[in-house]
């Protein structure tokens, strides 16, 4: 049973930081791409970053682009979204799915976390 868990989430100011954990299990974690995506309240789900199975290639949103980290440990099957300078705008449910390849497009992910709210507040 493939199984993707969340944690890192919480209450931050405005140009504070967090970072967001996703452990997974029952895959073979290194094979995989890895990506976040968010959804704030009555938008819909967007994408924030992926990373491939090796973590040589990452894509990020416009959005977050420079400010927004993401990373893996293998060994650890463990992919981490770290957040600097938050905008209250950053505000959502940020999930962390699996795919073939660090795709954009959520459709392209077969795997999903539960998701961990994050809420900037200014």
């Amino acid at each position: 049973q493939v199984q993707l868990v969340e944690s890192g989430g919480g209450l931050v100011q405005a140009g504070g930081s967090l970072r967001l954990s996703c452990a997974v299990s029952g895959l073979t974690f290194s094979s995989y791409g890895m990506g976040w995506f968010r959804q704030a309240l009555e938008k819909e789900r967007e994408f924030v970053a992926a990373i491939g199975s090796n973590g040589a290639l990452t894509r990020y949103a416009d959005s977050v682009a420079g400010r927004f980290i993401i990373s893996r440990d293998n060994a650890k099957n463990t992919t981490y979204l770290l957040m600097n300078t938050l905008k209250p705008e950053d505000t959502a449910v940020y999930y962390c799915a699996s795919s073939s390849l660090p795709h954009s497009d959520p459709a392209r992910y077969a795997y999903w976390g539960q998701g961990t709210q994050v809420t900037v507040s200014s």
